[in-house]
């Protein structure tokens, strides 16, 4: 005969046990669930983040480059997730960058894209890996973000790339390697440009000097070391635009080597180039001049207007014109109206770039993590609206370069004439 107790004991014992099995249940789902969530992932939204020049004196390209990455993902959506961009200012200054950059980490971000400048990248970078944060497109062509960079997937061709495309040119031209000198930015930035000059002379012969002149300049560390004086190279100070200390540094390696700076490379904002242009040509000198694509074409054009030079100054460019009939621009010039211009249009690129792995990953049913999203360009090749983007061999997925002249009020391209008229 079953006992009172034992048969309350049974009961009470059966119920236990289901609540138990039921939370083991519950427990294994929320492990599941959690093991494909991601940082920045939700059921109803996507949340990346960018931190730019907005307020700052280079903040023109900030905020054009904000404003194409805004235009491409305008009304996107994957599957049922919004696109959500988080924006922070750093006025192109390092200290604020780490604070920026912290602040849209705690936030909760999946990635971080477009982010403007090399001294800002360079300690952004460190805090994103720390995080296992992808960095998707930044605005700056810098070796730092180049190659062996796992978590970093570049659209741009490098300042390396643009600085010897042009320097390459000048030689065959006529130009003597004695002859190439360069103005930069006192910064990781500029340093990227004096290790292009450096690499353009790789192959010429006389130019050990000047190899080790560079050298020695490249050897530098700290902020703002003195590097004028050793070389065929000028420097100013970040976010600065006293251009005399510069200048002064190039006219006494003309004299000390007996030469002539036939093509000044420079490597800088837009309004320290553009003053430095000015207050060269006020000096009488004959040099030519280049930048490259991150000094940015129009607003370098308005300094250039502003001092009615008109003649003598290339720039580099990354995108295709923006009167090109590609597909990429077509969509872009029409998304941003009066909005578009190279910049914007980067931003834009770098903006359908990260549509690009999103939707990749859409269409395949993968989970969307940072892993997976990084894979969907690892060693491929694939069109974007026509521009043709390849990541077989490195993370960067365009080499394209332009190399554009100062025609008045307009920026065009070089042809072989001007070439052989600037130099021969």
């Amino acid at each position: 005969m079953e006992k009172v107790g034992e048969s309350n004991y049974i009961r009470h014992s059966g119920e236990i046990g289901k609540i138990i099995i039921t939370g083991i249940v519950a427990l294994g789902l929320m492990v599941s669930a959690n093991a494909y969530a991601e940082e920045g992932v939700t059921d109803t939204e996507i949340r990346l983040g960018t931190v730019l020049d907005l307020e700052g004196r280079s903040s023109a390209l900030g905020s054009s480059m904000l404003k194409g990455m805004q235009a491409a993902l305008k009304g996107e959506t994957i599957g049922d997730r919004t696109l959500s961009l988080l924006s922070e200012n750093d006025s192109y200054t390092p200290d604020k960058t780490v604070a920026a950059t912290q602040s849209l980490i705690e936030q909760g971000v999946f990635l971080f894209m477009g982010n403007v400048g090399t001294p800002t990248a360079s300690v952004a970078l460190p805090l994103l890996a720390e995080k296992n944060i992808p960095a998707l497109g930044f605005f700056t062509g810098s070796g730092i973000l180049r190659p062996d960079q796992p978590l970093i997937v570049n659209y741009r061709a490098s300042y390396l790339q643009e600085t010897a495309a042009v320097i390459k040119k000048a030689l065959a031209s006529g130009v003597k390697p004695t002859e190439v000198c360069a103005y930069v930015q006192n910064d990781a930035y500029g340093m990227a440009g004096i290790q292009g000059v450096l690499a353009s002379l790789a192959d010429e012969e006389g130019v050990d000097p000047i190899k080790a002149a560079l050298n020695t300049i490249l050897q530098k560390t700290g902020e703002n070391p003195e590097r004028n004086g050793l070389g065929p190279v000028g420097v100013y100070v970040r976010n600065t635009f006293r251009a005399r200390e510069g200048y002064d540094s190039l006219k006494q390696w003309e004299k000390a080597q007996g030469t002539l700076c036939k093509l000044v490379v420079t490597v800088g904002s837009y309004a320290s180039v553009g003053q430095f242009i000015a207050y060269a040509q006020s000096k009488g000198e004959s040099w030519t001049y280049s930048a490259v694509s991150f000094t940015g074409a129009d607003k370098l054009l308005e300094v250039m207007q502003r001092f009615s030079i008109t003649d003598r100054v290339m720039i580099s460019q990354v995108v295709p014109a923006l009167n090109s009939n590609e597909p990429i621009v077509s969509e872009g010039r029409s998304a941003l109206g009066s909005d578009f211009n190279l910049i914007s249009l980067e931003g834009f690129v770098v903006g359908k770039l990260l549509l690009h792995g999103l939707k990749q990953l859409e269409e395949t049913q993968q989970a969307i993590t940072r892993e997976n999203f990084l894979k969907v360009y690892a060693a491929q090749k694939f069109e974007l609206d026509g521009l043709e983007m390849d990541f077989s061999e490195d993370n960067q997925g365009s080499d394209f370069i332009a190399i554009t002249k100062l025609d008045k009020d307009n920026w065009v391209v070089m042809n072989e004439s001007t070439w052989q008229g600037w130099y021969k």
